[in-house]
């Protein structure tokens, strides 16, 4: 029976809480969260002890593992504390707030011995595991391009970062996922109407090694959620609803056969639609599962700190990009 714990208990860390009550053989032994009514509410509706602090939920008990769910600004300084004594983390994203801190972070978590996992929530969505697959298996032919939209209203609860690290790390995580190459360049512009100290909206492309383009157009602006994300290549087009969890290919009836290997593409033309059938389930109970099973496993979890690390590095730069009006040549920057 592992022992877990939840710090930070906003809209994310209270769902954390839930589907940890949720797990078999794992025990909820306590939440933490600075306010004491929050603690009160949560503690109670999950039948565990609440604590105002990390150190009050330390000296009562030492959990096997802690989901970090504070502000950003906050994840470096209380994930460190945590793997200092050994405990296994799995901090909301981004991983922190500068590149430097994740890299120490991800050192100290290999020099202790812990699980590090970052709550990159996309990467669990039923959708992206079958996208990955067909990719893996070929089915799009040679990518082209991604091209993902991610609007949402104005979310109040956020005082302490802009939309790109906030929404466009989804997407970020994901582009990096799918293509698994380095990205050779990126240029990013960025909007603030509603906050003068950060971005409300975002418009960013990069080209990958192998000439794949990634399109992103994220917002706080709009009256209504979207989350989709395209890809289109060689053989056809994927479209995906991450939020109904559904998934299309449209096929390139003029794309060469699997079985015609010597066939040249001359164009596109409209082919077959093909529903791809979605066993759904919650990211969020699939990320904490995997946590766990990395934990338990002793394996590495399905995101760590360096995918973190590198999405934090490409969210830094187009956030730079936007700033400097300048195209960033990732080969070539540091980004801090």
């Amino acid at each position: 029976m592992l022992k877990a714990a939840v710090i930070g208990l906003g809209s994310m860390g209270r769902n954390h809480a839930r589907v940890y009550r949720e797990i078999e053989n794992v025990h909820l032994c306590g939440v933490v969260d600075s306010n004491k009514t929050t603690v009160a509410n949560v503690s109670r509706l999950q039948f565990t002890p609440g604590f105002e602090s990390v150190d009050e939920l330390l000296k009562a008990d030492r959990p096997d593992l802690v989901s970090l769910a504070v502000p950003t600004s906050m994840h470096f300084e209380f994930a460190m504390q945590l793997v200092e004594q050994g405990i296994h983390v799995l901090v909301e994203k981004p991983i922190t707030q500068t590149v430097e801190q994740a890299e120490r972070l991800v050192a100290a978590a290999q020099s202790h011995g812990v699980t590090l996992a970052v709550g990159h929530i996309e990467r669990f969505n039923p959708v992206i595991v079958e996208l990955r697959r067909r990719l893996g298996e070929g089915m799009l032919g040679r990518l082209y391009q991604l091209h993902a939209h991610r609007l949402s209203p104005y979310p109040s609860r956020i005082s302490d970062t802009g939309v790109v690290m906030d929404l466009a790390s989804h997407d970020i995580d994901l582009m990096l996922h799918l293509v698994n190459e380095p990205v050779v360049r990126l240029f990013g512009e960025t909007l603030g109407s509603i906050n003068d100290d950060r971005e409300d909206l975002f418009n960013g492309m990069m080209k990958f090694r192998s000439g794949a383009v990634g399109i992103l157009d994220v917002n706080w602006m709009t009256p209504r959620k979207v989350r989709t994300l395209t890809l289109t290549g060689s053989r056809g087009m994927f479209t995906c609803d991450l939020l109904r969890q559904e998934l299309f290919f449209y096929e390139n009836n003029s794309a060469p056969s699997q079985w015609d290997q010597l066939s040249i593409l001359h164009g596109v033309s409209e082919g077959n639609v093909l529903g791809i059938r979605i066993e759904r389930k919650e990211p969020l109970r699939a990320e904490i599962e995997d946590f766990i099973r990395a934990v338990s496993d002793g394996v590495r979890p399905r995101v760590d700190g360096q995918d973190a690390r590198e999405t934090l590095r490409t969210a830094l730069a187009f956030i730079g990009s936007g700033r400097e009006s300048v195209v960033q040549d990732m080969q070539t920057s540091v980004i801090a």
